[in-house]
């Protein structure tokens, strides 16, 4: 066969010697259907089946954009999946790599021991002519060095009134020299230094890296018992939870295993950097919840101290109280996010900048406002003397004002 003679049968008016050419056209009485009244019923059947395929378009839309939204979480979950498996194919066996960061990290562990006085101890029946019996108050805890030169970050509820102050490092020695630096009570942070020399710091890490599920070691001492390592994971990130000295502090949370004698001791990660300062327990033994005070902020804490033997955190000086749904409805709020100020204090940075009781907080910053806890990590974690906006409901109105954030009272 000539290859000349090979034409493509889809161009109009040549014909191609392997098929002859074929053209349908409907039945001269199919071509248009009318009643003997003269309605067109072939137009109307069209109608109808369009109007049926608009109408299941309409129903099926919302479908379709729910399984292309459960597509991409698909596709976006395999893909991290797959590069997590790609990742820990990588990895040296994890029971070297915790033995390996706990050598490096063991060093910069200490004891931290504190001691009040001593306190009467009144029983009830004691022959009121007889003296009663002394007890030494004493705290037990860890703490972990962060300077070579003799800086120890610790937990401020260890220290907190001590007379006397011991650490006790890894390589035997106990160290009677201790001076308090300075603390920070919002935080139950405090800053020890000793005498430098033959000493190892244990490096800073950064918790605003750390996930959900990831693995971390807590090291301290509890119950006396030292250097004692325990393994778990990151359970939760930016638990709130209220503070020993009126605010709102951040936290960490795992199930590594902590109980009393944990405290100051450091949380690390798999490359043996601190991303938390072990700080407390949910109950008054250990449950599978510890909490951690995030690097972020004891190492801000820390620098702060050092730099000017103090800590200083944002104030605003009012009285709140979490919004419900029903208090939002009746605000005409879109959603319960933000706090109800309860009223201002006098003088404060909130009565300069003009905030009034019955005002809704809704962002801090350019943040939303969540609840009364969050707006309370927010203030805090603000620079003292900075100005910032912050967005409100005033009578169903919106607003913005400008506050200049204060000092927090000790």
């Amino acid at each position: 066969m000539n290859p000349d003679q090979i034409y493509n049968a889809s161009q109009p008016g040549i014909a191609s010697e392997t098929e002859p050419e074929v053209r349908m056209s409907p039945p001269p009485e199919m071509a248009q259907i009318r009643s003997d009244d003269g309605i067109p019923w072939g137009m109307v059947l069209r109608g109808l089946f369009w109007l049926v395929v608009l109408f299941g378009l309409l129903f099926s839309t919302p479908y379709l954009v729910e399984e292309l939204s459960f597509a991409v979480t698909r596709g976006r979950l395999r893909a991290e999946a797959a590069v997590a498996r790609d990742q820990l194919a990588r990895l040296p066996q994890w029971e070297e790599r915790f033995r390996w960061v706990v050598k490096s990290v063991f060093p910069g562990v200490v004891g931290v021991e504190a001691s009040r006085g001593e306190i009467a101890l009144d029983r009830p029946g004691r022959p009121s002519s007889g003296a009663a019996p002394r007890i030494r108050e004493e705290s037990v805890g860890s703490g972990v060095i962060v300077d070579e030169e003799g800086y120890i970050v610790t937990s401020l509820h260890v220290v907190e009134q001590a007379r006397d102050i011991v650490v006790r490092l890894a390589d035997g020695r106990t160290i009677k020299s201790v001076q308090l630096v300075g603390s920070d009570p919002l935080n139950d942070l405090a800053v020890l230094k000793i005498p430098g020399g033959g000493l190892t710091a244990v490096p800073w890490g950064d918790s605003d890296l750390l996930e959900v599920g990831d693995t971390v070691l807590a090291i301290g001492n509890p119950y006396g018992l030292t250097r004692t390592v325990t393994a778990g994971i990151i359970s939760a990130k930016e638990r709130r939870a209220q503070s020993n000295a009126g605010g709102f502090q951040e936290l960490l949370q795992t199930d590594a295993a902590m109980n009393p004698g944990n405290s100051g001791g450091p949380l690390v990660n798999v490359r043996g950097e601190i991303v938390g300062i072990n700080s407390a327990i949910y109950g008054e033994a250990y449950r599978g919840i510890s909490f951690a005070i995030p690097s972020r902020v004891a190492r801000q804490v820390y620098e702060q101290i050092r730099r000017e033997g103090r800590s200083r955190h944002g104030w605003l000086g009012i009285q709140m109280a979490d919004l419900d749904e029903e208090e939002s409805r009746s605000r005409k709020l879109p959603d319960a996010r933000g706090v109800l100020v309860l009223s201002v204090l006098p003088g404060s940075p909130a009565e300069k900048a003009g905030l009034r009781p019955g005002d809704v907080i809704r962002a801090w910053n350019g943040q939303v406002v969540e609840d009364s806890s969050a707006l309370g990590v927010m203030v805090a974690k603000t620079p003292v003397g900075s100005e910032v906006p912050v967005e409100i409901y005033r009578q169903d109105q919106p607003q913005t004002l400008r506050v200049l954030v204060g000092q927090r009272p000790l």
